[in-house]
């Protein structure tokens, strides 16, 4: 890899395969492209949001089965549409990086990137679901008339309300934490965005007046992003506590302890990159290509959330071992 294109990502040693051989060397050409046109990261981002939304209404009306070629071809589009929103996903923080044209919202806009696409997408599955559920009707025997449909579909909005709210947010939310983290370690507190939510309700408390209401507003999601990924790392939060009370400053944290960090944190750093975004993506097109939306819903509270334990554990084990060396 050439330089340039080095200095456009976080650390490779954060991105999972497909990320850093094939879809960062196509978004630092699209960087690129947009550096020339003076693109501000946000309008990507933005742009991003509105392309990935967009494909929920072609997975809502995708289905072969009852659909036909049309189905198909719906399908394709939404794949197309939300893999589109990815690229730009990908491009705005290599571009910011690239130009220098880093912002506090900036950060917040693209950590609400995947959630402003898989929201409709959800509601488009359950609305998918209600449309068209002869084939789970038939794997069940269940009688299909309106009243089973209904309840059936009531049941399928609660697995897509814990999907996209423990699963996809909360194991997203902790992915690009430990993300944060594991760059903090190897670059230190300007090489990494470590954030956390007492100091984002600093930032919130001191916004002047004449601050829009729309940067308001996502300063102060941004400051219950950071509380929920504290809430989920105890002994994380534990041995930054004690590196601050040893050392009087993370600043001042030895090469020798970050090293420990860093090297415990790696291997953990594939599996990690399993709960971000194009490893759920595909799970998401195949089940919407196998006519069966529901199995995406059941697979990211079951597959996915026995991925986030066996992350969050292993992270939180090596911090507890750890913070426990440096108190003797």
């Amino acid at each position: 890899m050439n330089e340039k294109f080095r200095a456009t990502l976080k650390s490779s040693e954060t991105e999972d395969w497909l990320d850093l051989h094939v879809i960062r060397p196509f978004c630092y050409y699209c960087a690129v492209f947009f550096a020339k046109f003076d693109v501000n990261p946000n309008t990507i981002t933005i742009w991003s949001m509105i392309i990935g939304a967009a494909s929920a209404w072609f997975f809502a009306q995708g289905s072969f089965y009852y659909g036909g070629t049309l189905g198909l071809v719906y399908n394709l589009i939404g794949i197309f549409l939300l893999m589109w929103g990815d690229i730009f996903d990908c491009t705005d923080g290599q571009l910011a990086r690239m130009t220098g044209k880093k912002s506090r919202l900036g950060r917040i806009l693209d950590g609400l990137a995947g959630f402003a696409w898989f929201f409709p997408i959800y509601f488009a599955l359950v609305y998918r679901f209600y449309m068209h559920h002869d084939l789970e009707f038939q794997w069940l025997g269940i009688e299909n008339n309106e009243q089973n449909t209904l309840i059936a579909t009531g049941v399928v909005f609660v697995l897509a309300a814990i999907s996209g709210l423990w699963g996809l947010q909360g194991q997203q939310r902790l992915a690009d934490y430990y993300i944060q983290v594991h760059l903090f370690f190897q670059k230190g507190e300007k090489g990494a965005e470590l954030d956390n939510s007492e100091r984002q309700k600093e930032i919130y408390e001191q916004m002047p007046k004449e601050t829009p209401f729309y940067e308001r507003w996502f300063q102060k999601s941004y400051i219950e992003y950071t509380k929920k990924q504290e809430d989920v790392t105890p002994e994380f939060q534990k041995l930054m506590a004690t590196l601050r009370e040893k050392y009087g400053s993370t600043d001042n944290i030895p090469q020798e302890v970050r090293d420990e960090v860093r090297r415990n944190s790696l291997p953990l750093m594939r599996w990690n990159g399993l709960l971000t975004f194009n490893f759920r993506e595909s799970w998401l097109f195949l089940f919407c290509l196998l006519d069966f939306p529901v199995g995406n819903f059941l697979w990211e509270i079951i597959g996915m959330g026995i991925l986030y334990w066996y992350v969050n554990h292993r992270h939180e084990t090596f911090c507890k071992r750890i913070a426990a060396g440096l108190s003797k």
